[in-house]
């Protein structure tokens, strides 16, 4: 199979969904991070912060850190798999669901937008629900 183009500028929709997750889950950790270190500056040296609070502040302090973490790869994966899914499509036809719009796949490009077909008779077709690629 030869791959005429596929271009991606941005992850799919459902990409930007996880990465406005990732983001919130990012601001979230900011502010955890802003509150423990005030309460550590602002604790009473005459009654110090409980050394199993401490310790437990600071394990979910780790659990936010992996779950950024884990967000950020999963987005990566969808942004490739979203990919591989276009370049395999590439020389098939797609058929809209009402089937108003049909042609050969000739490239494909992945927006934040979604996933768009461009045809050889040079329509284009959001690739989506109801759409049927043979």
């Amino acid at each position: 199979m030869t791959v005429s183009s596929v271009t991606s500028t941005t992850p799919a929709a459902t990409i930007s969904s996880a990465t406005s997750a990732a983001q919130s889950a990012t601001i979230n950790y900011n502010e955890f991070l802003q509150l423990l270190i005030t309460e550590l500056h602002n604790q009473d040296p005459t009654n110090p912060l409980d050394p199993t609070q401490q310790v437990s502040q600071l394990a979910s302090f780790s659990a936010v850190e992996q779950q950024v973490q884990t967000n950020a790869t999963l987005t990566s994966l969808l942004n490739n798999s979203y990919i591989s899914q276009a370049e395999a499509a590439i020389g098939k036809t797609a058929t809209s669901s009402d089937g108003s719009v049909s042609g050969t796949i000739s490239s494909v490009s992945v927006t934040a937008s979604g996933v768009t077909a461009n045809l050889s008779n040079g329509a284009t077709l959001a690739l989506g629900p109801g759409v049927t690629i043979s």
